[in-house]
């Protein structure tokens, strides 16, 4: 089979996907307007990871304590084991002033609606550090754990109580990847976000993105690092090569690439979705301008191994 990008051909930001029992991908998707309406939180599925239905909005209702709010980023949906669907996501609170916060939202079927749980996960902080979680089950231990970070900040970890509504108790976070200081000269990981872990044949791959994500400057791209454990220690590509460190980076047609999730096919084939800039089509009517109206597509890449394992994405 052959397919061309954007696999969904719409501002999509920052998507997350699920494979569900019923057999469909699930992707998720940061906030936008879409035929003048605002939706908190996106949401499509597809058989094939190529042609994807569009469902909507998959949060409905506002937290109360981000409900004068609408900046919505960055869903992660994972299943509990309980079969209820789990939401972590970044949100403003209701005082402009304060720090985004992470939030927790359940439903019980994957499309939603999902509901939040009544306060947030993780509030305060300064700016943007709290941002883009997700949940990981350790295959070692069954530990649930939240990764996430950004905000010129490092990126954290920490382990998640029974239900996945709160931290486990006495847990702490951990920083595991620290930012470039400023005068690295490498061209990404000033900032560091959208942290996506994927576990394969005993190595932890922590995949994130470095730098601006939006606006007419933008400059992102997916870097990775890995460790034997979950919660580290980790070495980025660029220690273990001495490069960037980066394996997806933008080309003439698509500008500034990253957020990504993973998703592992039947036949064990990895996949990439993300979101990137259509330079044809950059901009459109959104929310507001603090992005710089930029239009993100999804866009689907295979990612494949080198023979010491680090991942890598051709073309």
């Amino acid at each position: 089979m052959t397919y061309h990008n954007p696999v969904l051909d719409a501002d999509f930001p920052d998507p997350s996907v699920l494979r569900a029992p019923d057999g469909y991908y699930y992707a998720y998707a940061t906030q936008t307007k879409r035929a003048g309406q605002i939706l908190n939180f996106q949401v499509a599925r597809s058989l094939d990871l190529i042609t994807w239905e569009y469902l909507g909005e998959a949060m409905p209702t506002k937290p109360d304590w981000a409900a004068t709010s609408q900046r919505f980023w960055a869903p992660d949906v994972s299943r509990h084991p309980d079969g209820r669907y789990l939401m972590y996501y970044s949100a403003q609170p209701n005082d402009p002033a304060a720090g985004l916060c992470l939030g927790v939202a359940v439903a019980d079927r994957p499309e939603g609606p999902f509901v939040d749980s009544g306060q947030p996960l993780l509030a305060g902080g300064p700016g943007f550090e709290n941002i883009d979680p997700m949940r990981f089950v350790d295959p070692a231990d069954g530990r649930q754990l939240l990764f996430w970070g950004s905000g010129f900040g490092p990126l954290r970890v920490q382990e998640l109580a029974a239900d996945g509504l709160g931290f486990a108790e006495n847990s702490v976070a951990q920083v595991i990847v620290e930012t470039r200081s400023p005068g690295d000269p490498a061209l990404y990981g000033h900032l560091i976000e959208g942290s996506w872990v994927h576990y394969r044949e005993g190595w932890y791959y922590l995949f994130y993105s470095g730098d601006n994500c939006c606006g007419p400057d933008a400059r992102y791209a997916v870097l990775v690092a890995r460790a034997r454990h979950a919660t580290g220690p980790y070495q980025t590509l660029a220690q273990a090569t001495g490069t960037a460190g980066t394996i997806l980076t933008e080309n003439e047609r698509w500008q500034a690439p990253g957020h990504n999730s993973l998703i592992t096919d039947p036949s064990g084939q990895d996949w990439l979705l993300y979101h990137a800039i259509d330079r044809q089509q950059p901009t459109f009517d959104a929310i507001n301008d603090e992005q710089g109206y930029s239009r993100r597509v999804m866009l689907l890449s295979k990612v494949d191994y080198t023979e010491d394992g680090w991942p890598f994405v051709n073309g």
